[in-house]
Order: structure tokens, then C-alpha cells, then sequence
């Protein structure tokens, strides 16, 4: 049975403002975000369901045309294939769960996030 602890995961810098850890398994992806604040994830879509959960800091998510907030201790889910972006309010740490796991960053077509 694999076990992970979050500092031994390796972290990939994806951009001057956002870095993140992540573990794949066979039908999911976990992924420990950390997004400085002014960080940008551009408008994007995925077939993954996805559930934010917030552990310190805050997020403006804009998904299918609502806005909200989430801050530390909070949990946002978003459905398969729904418009969202988000804006970072002040530095934050957020782990993301995705199913099915993330191919597309699997095979490193996240380019996205990368700016």
C-alpha cells in the first residue's frame, strides 16, 4: 500500500506565483497547490470532477459565469467540463482532488498553468 507524505513529493514550480505537488493514483490525481497572491489560473475546462479544499489563504473561483470566495477550511466542488478560473486573494495553500486522475498532466499538457 503506497503512502506519501506531502514534503517528499517532488514540487514543481509551474510559474513564478504557483507550485504544487502531485500524486496520480489509478483513477485519481491529488494535487497540493501553493498559489502566491495575484496568481491567475486562466479560464479552463477539463472532464475531471474536481473538489477544492482550502487550507489557508483565499480563492476567487469564477466557474460557469458565478463567482465565490473559499478561504481556509473551506471546500468548493466543481463538475466535469464546467468553465472556471481562479484568482489568488492572498497567499494560499489548497489541495485539489481530481477523478478521473489528469491525464492531460500526466502527459504534461498543462501548459495553462505554466504562464
Amino acid at each position: 500500500m503506497p503512502q506519501y507524505n506531502w514534503p517528499e513529493v517532488t514540487l514543481e514550480i509551474l510559474n513564478p506565483l504557483v507550485s504544487r505537488r502531485v500524486i496520480h493514483t489509478e483513477k485519481l490525481t491529488i494535487a497540493q497547490l501553493m498559489l502566491k497572491k495575484g496568481a491567475i489560473v486562466p479560464l479552463h475546462h477539463h472532464e475531471n470532477e474536481q473538489v477544492t479544499m482550502m487550507q489557508s489563504g483565499a480563492l476567487r473561483f469564477e466557474i460557469a459565469g458565478e463567482s465565490v470566495v473559499i478561504r481556509g477550511g473551506d471546500m468548493l466542488t466543481i463538475p466535469p467540463n464546467a468553465p472556471h478560473m481562479v484568482e489568488t486573494l492572498e497567499d494560499s495553500v489548497a489541495t485539489d482532488v481530481f477523478t478521473p486522475r489528469r491525464e492531460d498532466w500526466i502527459r504534461g499538457d498543462d501548459a495553462y498553468l505554466r504562464k
